[in-house]
């Protein structure tokens, strides 16, 4: 709540708090476990300085750090950095690795209410309303754990998530799929670059597509794609600024459509990670994030 980009910015604190009470509200809230971040009480500052370190520049994260303790500024002219955004990101990176722990521990889905988000943030850069690619840490996090030898990343996020691809394209243990609107920034997502180890797969989406387009996708590609891989643990970067009352892009998918989604990956596996990327209709999002966890619970 304390990373402020400013008052018109579409990222804004306001996105938490419409999901918050979403969930409270529905007749199923008494099935839901509410955690807080660990932060330095589970892992060392050192010990999760050198997890994003696993991921981004020394410079990179210095720079947050400090334009954090000169009073903010702009990485982009979308990516802003207010006086506490600095220790939110690494907050929220926290959140995804305790994310990370209680699905390997419970064998159950976990959603990550954090902010800011992170798919699009690069190692030497941040940019796309992204700070530090918290999906890209989690899942590097995720094969340090007993058991897990491979970690697939699913991202129906709008947007391609430019990157969480650069970032985990190189390692042969971590599966990336991405669904984005095209064209749309930032322009990444090529559907014919498949990886140096053909651990990639992008789906293009036309603007207006439906979920009547979304469906065989999931069906016929997303799905024996996820499954050959055999991940031991499932991150999604759960976007959803796919819905035809996002301001931000022109996909028509409607917040039940979530569910449909959610369903599919648990065909996959139960052992998920979802982590809460874009989506800027707060009426929406709630609704979308609802759908995502009330599929989980049946």
């Amino acid at each position: 709540m304390l990373h402020d980009p400013g008052e018109f910015h579409p990222e804004s604190p306001d996105r938490l708090t419409a999901i918050k009470l979403a969930l409270e509200a529905v007749p199923w809230a008494d099935q839901l476990t509410w955690r807080l971040p660990s932060g330095d009480s589970a892992r060392s500052s050192s010990d999760l300085i050198s997890l994003v370190q696993a991921v981004h520049a020394q410079a990179y994260i210095d720079h947050v750090r400090d334009l954090a303790n000169r009073g903010g500024g702009e990485l982009d002219s979308d990516t802003v950095v207010s006086p506490q955004t600095y220790e939110v990101a690494l907050l929220a990176v926290s959140a995804w690795l305790d994310g990370v722990d209680a699905a390997l521990a419970t064998g159950e889905p976990v959603f990550v209410l954090a902010r800011p988000p992170g798919h699009h943030a690069l190692p030497e850069r941040g940019m796309g309303f992204c700070i530090f690619n918290n999906e890209a840490i989690a899942a590097l996090y995720a094969l340090q754990q007993p058991g897990v030898n491979r970690v697939a990343i699913l991202d129906w996020d709008v947007h391609h998530g430019n990157g969480t691809q650069v970032i985990v394209r190189n390692h042969p243990h971590i599966a990336y799929c991405s669904l984005h609107e095209s064209p749309l920034f930032p322009g990444t997502g090529n559907v014919h670059n498949h990886g140096p180890h053909h651990n990639v797969l992008n789906l293009a989406i036309l603007p207006g597509s439906t979920i009547a387009v979304y469906q065989p996708l999931f069906e016929q590609q997303v799905i024996p794609f996820l499954t050959h891989f055999q991940p031991d643990l499932l991150l999604v970067s759960a976007g959803y600024d796919a819905t035809a009352a996002d301001p931000l892009a022109d996909i028509c998918l409607q917040p039940q459509d979530y569910g449909v989604f959610t369903k599919y990956c648990l065909q996959i596996t139960r052992r998920i990670v979802f982590g809460l990327e874009g989506g800027y209709n707060l009426d929406s999002l709630a609704r979308s994030v609802v759908a995502t966890i009330e599929s989980c619970l049946k």
